[in-house]
């Protein structure tokens, strides 16, 4: 039976800076992430319906935490990954992160699903692709958005979401969903909630136990 998930109920649980602190009680995560200033913050706002659940910044690069939101159904949630791709971090807080987010991504079992969050203005940049690689070894699905698509007329959104698409297609990535949304506009919440309710209801996929070599 399909598990009703309220969104508009999401808390914040807890942050955290080691995986030592990650919930012992968690069945089910949903991670999103995405490069510095994609508006990953303001999706999950506008995903809740709860302004400032993720704090939003106009500096990149401020959140370097893991930061979980409760679902509204028990040991289910919501887990929001430093903004990648901002040059002004300090080498020492990237290289940590990089470490920490990378066996989090590949050996944490609970994760049912990868929302990747990119600018539509500016996708697939080369740490998008390095993301996306990386958690395709997973075989777990990844969930593409192009976010901000108010900023550009219906042509440009159509054209670059086809392009999109067909690259990926081309590279040979599998278990991947595209989606346009606007954050701003309150544009695309129904689609991702669909996404993110059918994750959430499935069987557990299979987990590595290591990195890959």
């Amino acid at each position: 039976m399909m598990q009703n998930i309220n969104f508009n109920l999401t808390s914040f649980f807890t942050t955290v800076n080691d995986l030592n602190s990650l919930p012992l009680d968690s069945e089910k995560e949903v991670v999103i992430c995405g490069r510095s200033n994609s508006g990953k913050s303001s999706v999950i706002n506008v995903l809740t319906n709860i302004n400032r659940l993720a704090f939003t910044s106009k500096t990149p690069g401020r959140t370097q935490h893991i930061n979980y939101f409760l679902l509204n159904i028990a040991n289910n949630y919501i887990v929001d990954l430093p903004g990648y791709g901002y040059a002004k971090v300090p080498e020492e807080v990237r290289n940590h992160w990089s470490k920490l987010l990378a066996e989090y991504l590949i050996t944490r079992k609970q994760i049912v699903g990868l929302v990747l969050i990119m600018d539509i203005r500016h996708p697939l940049k080369d740490s998008d692709y390095n993301m996306i690689d990386f958690f395709a070894e997973t075989k777990k699905p990844i969930h593409i958005i192009l976010n901000k698509e108010d900023k550009l007329s219906k042509k440009q959104v159509k054209d670059t979401t086809e392009l999109v698409i067909k690259t990926l297609t081309e590279a040979n990535y599998k278990k991947f969903t595209v989606q346009t949304m606007s954050a701003m506009k309150k544009i695309g919440t129904g689609e991702l909630k669909d996404i993110l309710t059918k994750w959430l209801n499935e069987i557990n996929f299979p987990i590595l136990d290591q990195l890959p070599t």
